[in-house]
């Protein structure tokens, strides 16, 4: 039985996904590294810092500047935030509404720290819907996503087992760190659809957050 839903962050609950990506791009461009291209940065959403780094360092060599990277990526990602502005999820908010109604229990389990998740989650009125101590940040955890650290710390932070939680996510590492965890997963892809391999993780795909109101009555 169903008690909580734990959502997603950028990508799920926010349209930011996009602005990180092509954040991380510019980001690697500036810096000079040009063949450095969208789909290589899609691939590290939600990964946390430290495997990002790994995964560069191996492709560029030890002497990858991953610092001044991630700090050019911040710059640039805030420049397309304030350039072109962001909002919550279409039907972000009706869904979260109609849920806590019914009496689930919701957090938020993302790989951004709390401050950011805060601002972000304030800026679109999103951020009423959640206690403070049900925004878990997985950059307070050991490992991040596709880990289920971040998953296991909700269920627990909201008093729940894992079999009795459904996680909200958009791309694939969320996916996965979910579904490690033991929980279900929805998937509400937002700039890549699953691949067969992860459809088979899956309880259900749905096109928009809207659907979750019909899923759990």
């Amino acid at each position: 039985m169903t008690k909580a839903i734990v959502f997603d962050m950028d990508g799920t609950l926010i349209d930011t996904e996009k602005f990180l990506v092509e954040g991380r791009v510019k980001a690697m461009h500036a810096l000079g590294y040009h063949d450095f291209t969208w789909e290589d940065s899609l691939y590290f959403r939600s990964l946390p810092p430290e495997e990002v780094e790994r995964i560069l360092k191996e492709r560029y060599g030890e002497g990858f500047p991953y610092m001044s990277v991630r700090l050019k990526r911040r710059e640039m990602a805030k420049q397309l935030h304030e350039e072109f502005g962001f909002d919550k999820k279409k039907g972000s908010d009706k869904a979260l509404k109609v849920l806590k109604a019914r009496g689930y229990k919701i957090a938020v389990a993302t790989a951004s720290d709390y401050e950011r998740a805060k601002r972000y989650l304030q800026k679109v009125g999103l951020f009423e819907y959640f206690e403070p101590e049900n925004i878990i940040c997985a950059t307070e955890l050991e490992h991040g996503k596709p880990y289920p650290d971040v998953y296991l710390y909700a269920c627990r932070q909201l008093g729940e087992r894992p079999e009795d939680c459904i996680a909200v996510e958009d791309g694939p590492f969320g996916v996965m760190s979910a579904y490690r965890a033991g929980m279900q997963v929805i998937m509400v892809p937002d700039l890549t659809q699953p691949e067969e391999e992860l459809r088979k993780m899956l309880y259900k795909k749905i096109d928009g957050l809207e659907d979750l109101i019909d899923l759990f009555e």
